[in-house]
């Protein structure tokens, strides 16, 4: 099995309390687009991923507070046609009417699709 597919499946087991906040108002089209969690892609494993517009959330910690390997991260990303959105925990925590204001915003932009997986 894929080492990514493992990870995955470890971080799904053992969300933190902001992902799994998030992922109650994701789950089941609430936005109108299906919305995948801890989905494994290439060298990553996505917080929350959108096939249908090209849409990855990441949720952060303190720990990633300027971190290179989230820059080349989004690069990544960038280059495959994913759009990459970032939310602090704190954020999720406190203010989830704003997160899901962009979310949905984000979902409903005017890009062209992301190929189908």
């Amino acid at each position: 099995m894929d080492l990514q597919v493992i990870r995955a499946r470890a971080q799904r087991n053992n969300p933190t309390v902001a992902e799994q906040k998030l992922w109650r108002c994701l789950r089941g089209k609430q936005l109108g687009v299906k919305f995948r969690r801890q989905h494994p892609l290439g060298p990553y494993v996505l917080d929350f991923f959108c096939p249908a517009v090209g849409l990855a959330i990441e949720l952060d910690g303190g720990q990633h507070a300027g971190s290179p390997e989230d820059v080349r991260r989004d690069q990544w990303l960038a280059e495959q046609g994913i759009r990459v959105v970032r939310f602090w925990n704190r954020d999720v925590l406190g203010n989830m009417d704003g997160v899901l204001e962009r979310i949905l915003s984000e979902i409903n932009k005017e890009d062209p699709p992301y190929p189908p997986l």
